[in-house]
């Protein structure tokens, strides 16, 4: 457990940084999309919006990634790659992720688009997806353990008639993309590593409208469910503070097309 890294002051404030920046490219992402426009677009919008912000797209040639952005429409978990031949249709849903390099550390946030107008079974999908990351957030304070993140999510998820997905998990992050501690969402209360101050990961739960089994494509990247049911994430990059938790990608403004279908788990 020694390999988690604790950040001091002066790390906490760049992570901070980065992070800021990676959230408000996301949130300038929102606005341009639409049906018709191709995920080659928006990948060229998010390389040349980091690049004016100083900092380097983390995505782009990393374990061989091809692209700037990670863009994942309805059946595809995570990882899908941007190609000009794949157009946004009405009623899709795409998760753009993106992560920034600045100033030597990792910012990574994401999140889930309607794009037009969204299926029932979209809507489903995306709100216990958006409502799984609030409750996986809200345990992160000192001394709780890190099973306590994956098994709030899990009971959530499970309860709403959503699977969570296993495969992938949230990570450590700071001078590095990925690191130790692994953030499973799912997982027992009580179980795993203790929460300390400085320890920054990321928590990022993807929901599957159906099972939880993903399958890799040929490309080695593009995850997708296994039953071809929808999926959605959302995902924060979180610093554990003193007495609670700092959302570090937290934005300022709601995101255009990702906007909470409000009252939704109410009605």
């Amino acid at each position: 457990m020694s390999s988690v890294e604790i950040k001091g002051e002066r790390e906490i404030s760049m992570m901070r940084e980065v992070c800021r920046l990676a959230a408000g490219t996301l949130e300038r992402v929102g606005p341009m999309l639409r049906a018709g426009i191709t995920t080659q677009e928006i990948n060229d919008f998010v390389h040349a919006d980091t690049l004016k912000l100083g900092a380097r797209p983390a995505p782009l040639n990393y374990r061989g990634f091809p692209k700037s952005v990670c863009t994942s429409i309805n059946e595809v978990v995570c990882h899908g790659i941007p190609s000009p031949k794949r157009v946004l249709k009405d009623g899709d849903i795409i998760n753009v992720d993106v992560t920034h390099i600045y100033k030597g550390y990792f910012g990574d946030t994401s999140a889930t688009f309607y794009i037009g107008e969204p299926s029932p079974e979209a809507k489903k999908v995306v709100e216990v997806a958006r409502r799984s990351l609030e409750l996986g957030i809200a345990q992160v304070k000192p001394g709780a353990r890190l099973g306590d993140i994956g098994a709030a999510i899990q009971e959530f998820a499970e309860g709403q008639g959503c699977s969570v997905v296993r495969d992938f998990v949230g990570h450590g992050i700071g001078r590095t993309f990925h690191s130790d501690p692994q953030v499973k969402h799912y997982g027992q209360w009580g179980q795993g590593l203790r929460l300390r101050p400085g320890m920054t990961f990321t928590i990022e739960p993807m929901v599957n409208i159906g099972g939880w089994e993903v399958e890799v494509l040929e490309d080695d990247w593009t995850a997708v469910t296994k039953d071809g049911s929808l999926s959605a994430q959302f995902e924060h990059t979180v610093l554990v503070t003193a007495d609670g938790v700092e959302v570090l990608t937290r934005r300022d403004a709601s995101l255009v097309g990702s906007e909470l279908f409000a009252g939704y788990f109410a009605s």
